[in-house]
């Protein structure tokens, strides 16, 4: 009994420890590269990971949050994937920074065009969005994974406040405050400006060096010129005076 008793108190422990230790199951994200600023652009890379044992995920398809539409949108090359950009009429018409937009990028889908992601793997898909909204803290976005075996799963469910990560959360977006500078981006604008500013001193100097060289060569010529003539002038004076 004791023995029985022991062995079933491991049991219960390991299952236990292993209940712990296991990780959550990975799901499709999305992180910027560096900070997705409001009223700024960003580079976001939405992460696909494969969580089959005998299958590969052969297509991506994100959708883009509606009641936030963006005016640009524009996938990178990927090696591998055939990327395909849809454009749809908004139901109503919205504006955004000043901009009236009625029709906005709704979707983008990737499809493999060969092995996709493997097992054991996972894939980066790269989109270059703005102008980022203001009026939000966040972007939602849908993604929908289709897998070789034709099973497909929706990260569409959107995280509650306060609530339990649900089996299939939407990638989400946090958006970080406006950056000083405008919306394209303070930090970018401002080195160009300085790089202009250093460029337009670069020039002024060159025009002054430039200037300066000019001066020296006319006032060498004369110098020569009026070597020249009293050297004429010397040879005159010499021949009259033999002359005389």
């Amino acid at each position: 009994m004791k023995v029985s008793r022991l062995a079933a108190a491991g049991t219960v422990a390991a299952t236990a420890v292993l209940a712990l230790s296991a990780p959550a199951f990975a799901h499709v994200s999305v992180q910027p590269e560096g900070a997705a600023a409001k009223g700024g652009y960003a580079v976001v890379n939405f992460k696909v990971p494969n969580e089959r044992d005998n299958a590969s995920t052969t297509q991506v398809e994100v959708n883009l949050p509606a009641d936030h539409p963006l005016s640009s949108v524009m996938p990178q090359p990927l090696d591998g994937w055939t990327v395909k950009v849809t454009k749809s009429k908004l139901d109503k018409p919205v504006t955004a920074h000043g901009e009236k937009i009625s029709e906005a990028v709704t979707k983008v889908t990737w499809t493999a065009d060969g092995k996709g992601i493997e097992p054991g793997y996972f894939q980066k898909f790269p989109l270059s969005i703005g102008a980022l909204p203001e009026d939000t803290d966040e972007l939602v976005f849908k993604a929908i994974q289709t897998y070789s075996d034709k099973e497909v799963v929706r990260w569409i469910e959107p995280q509650k406040k306060g609530a339990e990560e649900p089996e299939h959360p939407a990638p989400a977006l946090a958006l970080t405050a406006a950056t000083e500078g405008g919306h394209h981006g303070g930090a970018a604008a401002e080195d160009a400006s300085h790089t202009e500013e250093t460029a337009e001193h670069t020039d002024e100097a060159a025009a002054a060096g430039d200037s300066s060289d000019t001066t020296a060569r006319v006032l060498g010529v004369v110098g020569i010129l009026v070597g020249l003539a009293g050297v004429a002038y010397g040879v005159l004076a010499g021949r009259r005076r033999a002359g005389a």
